[in-house]
């Protein structure tokens, strides 16, 4: 293969073996996976390591009761294989979190990716060496591995948070994140249980554990928008016409700004009459899934458009809810959208049961927790189980979980203290071969991750090749365009609704994290972007 390196053991100066390969990929998630898999059919040289003891990402460490994906499982898939797509069944509309898992270990095994994956090890380290044009990466086992480019695939939702409160340490009972199930999970049943958190987490897990707990207290923080997914079993006549028509629903996907095949009505809200304007809405909240806030094309860019849409869902809380008084506790009080909306089973309904309890730390402030459970301003609450739906250290987290060093020993860290910056959401000035998967500047985050983990993966490795027939060694970022993409995802973002509320699309929940907005709007826009730039001959990177 033209400009492959092949892996090699060469003595270092020390006397040591080193390993030096084309690629090290980090994280085996969907977009990991599939670089890892583009990367071994062009014949390169390439590892993957991944801190869990299977594949999956988000799927393998979010095993939650009710954990399940948030847009169609049929669009939350691989399109690059239409084999694959034929022969894998989806058994839902919105697939559980086994499901998911079971795919992503079946594209693992169905490509031969295992023998390249190392698991249970998380890599610490990774400093490029100027001298050589190679990334020195160091795992948590002490290994050290060479390689020409460094792929982070860590990501966007995945290093979890947890709420600073005194005496968290002391509790004798069970503690657990919800990003952490799968390796700190517990039995709820006939036991008393605090849930923590009322995001996209927390509207999943409390309807299910509630089945099963003897007590539910659900502690929210901040009352949050959900929808019905109104999930399905799909029957065997629905799947095969899925099946046949998968190429229409991809291609409808990737025109949509989000990339998946929402149906967005570009009418504004004040188009229509009011009664056709509710109809609408009652059409969309039947449907089920995020299509909702895609009723009208003004919701996201027009605030007394985008709170019709908030005052229709209030009043399905009104509805929904038996009493009052906690409906009244249950409404948002912010825009609808501007925080991710959830997406739920039952969420609402969850609070009619008479074993579930709402705590609103808006008028009963947390205080502490203690060896027995948590204490509020009204008194004790006696727990067995407390359960974090707290979220997580969105887009950054991972990515800075490593000790990155690029030019002239400079931190990733520090070159990010006031805010993550990248060109096209896959590139850092200053970090020579160096790729970001589904990363700060990209979509990521408000388009389907599967699909942009595919866009710009392919992007990533037809990059590498390019500069291999050219007879290149390093492509990197210039400043000036990544400052002036950083100025466009803030031009975009302030001509929304996003802005106005504070969510982890800009840091809010992570105390101390600067204020940013780090997603892009546009898929097909992005897209667009990342395809000029290949078509120039990556004109606007400094290639050497």
């Amino acid at each position: 293969m033209e400009g492959c390196l092949l892996q090699k053991r060469e003595k270092t100066i020390a006397g040591d073996e080193r390993q030096t390969l084309d690629a090290v990929v980090v994280g085996a998630g969907a977009g990991g996976l599939y670089a890892l898999l583009r990367l071994k059919r062009e014949g390169r040289t390439v590892r993957l390591f991944e801190a869990g003891s299977e594949v999956g990402g988000t799927w393998y460490w979010n095993n939650y009761p009710g954990a399940r994906v948030d847009v169609p499982s049929l669009e939350y898939s691989y399109s690059f294989d239409r084999a694959l797509q034929q022969e894998w069944v989806w058994p839902e509309r919105y697939s559980a979190q086994p499901q998911l898992q079971a795919y992503f270990s079946h594209v693992a095994d169905r490509y031969g990716l295992r023998d390249q994956i190392t698991f249970e090890t998380k890599v610490v380290s990774a400093e490029f060496d100027e001298s050589r044009s190679l990334w020195k990466v160091r795992t948590d086992g002490g290994e050290v591995v060479w390689a020409r480019f460094f792929i982070v695939a860590t990501g966007p939702l995945s290093e979890p948070i947890f709420p600073k409160i005194e005496g968290m340490s002391t509790f004798k009972g069970t503690s657990v994140h919800t990003g952490r199930w799968k390796t700190d999970g517990a039995d709820v049943a006939h036991k008393r249980v605090g849930v923590i958190g009322t995001g996209s987490s927390g509207a999943q897990i409390a309807p299910e554990l509630a089945k099963t707990a003897r007590k539910l207290h659900l502690l929210q923080r901040t009352p949050a928008y959900s929808v019905p997914s109104q999930n399905k079993v799909l029957d065997a006549q629905e799947i095969a016409h899925l099946k046949s028509n998968y190429d229409a629903i991809r291609e409808h996907a990737r025109a949509n700004r989000s990339a998946l095949g929402i149906d967005v009505n570009d009418v504004g809200a004040f188009e229509v009459s009011e009664d056709e304007r509710q109809r609408i809405f009652e059409e969309r909240w039947q449907y089920g899934g995020l299509g909702f806030t895609a009723a009208f094309g003004d919701l996201y860019l027009d605030v007394d458009a985008n709170k019709t849409a908030a005052d229709f869902v209030r009043q399905k809380i009104r509805e929904i809810v038996e009493d009052a008084d906690v409906a009244d506790r249950l409404m948002p009080d912010t825009l609808i959208g501007a925080k991710r909306l959830c997406v739920d089973n039952g969420y609402f309904q969850m609070f009619n049961r008479d074993n579930v309890e709402l705590v609103d730390l808006r008028e009963n402030p947390l205080l502490a927790i203690d060896e027995t459970g948590i204490v509020t301003a009204q008194g004790h609450i006696d727990l067995d189980v407390i359960v974090y739906a707290t979220g997580f250290d969105a887009f950054t987290g991972s990515i800075l979980k490593i000790d990155i060093r690029g030019r002239g020993g400079k931190e990733l860290k520090a070159v990010w203290d006031s805010g993550p910056r990248t060109y096209l959401g896959l590139c850092v000035a200053g970090f020579p071969n160096m790729f970001i998967v589904n990363g700060p500047g990209s979509p990521a985050g408000l388009a389907n991750m599967v699909t942009l983990a595919e866009t710009e993966v392919d992007w990533i490795v037809d990059c590498i090749q390019s500069i291999d027939r050219q007879g290149k060694s390093e492509i990197e970022a210039i400043q000036e365009k990544q400052d002036c993409w950083g100025r466009t995802l803030n031009e975009m973002a302030e001509q929304t609704i996003y802005p106005l509320a504070n969510s982890w699309y800009v840091g809010a929940n992570v105390p101390g994290k600067p204020r940013n907005f780090m997603s892009h709007l546009d898929y097909p826009e992005y897209v667009r972007s990342c395809r000029a730039s290949a078509e120039s001959g990556y004109a606007d990177f400094r290639v050497e």
